[in-house]
């Protein structure tokens, strides 16, 4: 729903930032990272990632998209929660984040408060095959990176089909017809597929 908020810095906190958008402050949950790079009482820009509960509606805060890209990855991980994503983003660099899943290193996870051995071992099975790590230490996940597939692995989600099998379809869609720039062209292609 929001894509990013752009406004004025009223207050900014480790764990949080109140931002003013057009005369309305929004309380905005953000990492360390996220907090060491925010200006101070100047005008900002946070990228959004907005979760809707029976109680509650949270809005999540980053710098920068692949910050937000590496949050919403490891929320996909059966166990692994908003405030614990937060947590290991606050503790972790987004780079550091994906060179522990990328080696399989289980103890930088576990370093993390509230992640123990089973749950470090389920971030690094259940994102590895997600990674794409180039060899001059700018990591990014492809998967997240890639607006084309993110629309339309939300649109095959709603459409009722469960994340993986449409995660599948759309990697042999892209693989057979590499050309597809459209979003609805690859979502019939996957259709056509599943």
């Amino acid at each position: 729903m929001f894509e990013y908020l752009n406004g004025k810095l009223i207050e900014k906190n480790p764990a949080y930032a109140i931002i003013d958008c057009g005369g309305v402050g929004y309380f905005v949950n953000i990492s360390l990272n996220t907090f060491s790079a925010l200006p101070d009482k100047e005008s900002c820009k946070l990228f959004i990632h907005f979760i809707v509960r029976e109680d509650a509606q949270i809005l999540y805060g980053f710098t920068d998209v692949f910050e937000r890209n590496v949050f919403r990855n490891l929320l996909n991980v059966s166990g692994v929660g908003a405030s614990t994503a937060r947590m290991i983003l606050s503790t972790l660099t987004p780079d550091e984040v994906i060179e522990a899943i990328a080696k399989g290193d289980v103890n930088l996870l576990k370093s993390v408060k509230g992640i123990g051995l089973k749950s470090a071992q389920r971030i690094i099975i259940d994102l590895k095959g997600k990674l794409d790590v180039s060899g001059d230490e700018s990591s990014i996940l492809s998967f997240a990176h890639n607006s084309l597939k993110d629309e339309a692995l939300s649109a095959l989600v709603v459409l009722g089909f469960s994340k993986q099998v449409a995660e599948k379809g759309i990697e042999k869609a892209l693989k057979a017809q590499p050309e597809l720039e459209r979003v609805e062209q690859l979502i019939k292609e996957v259709l056509k597929l599943l």
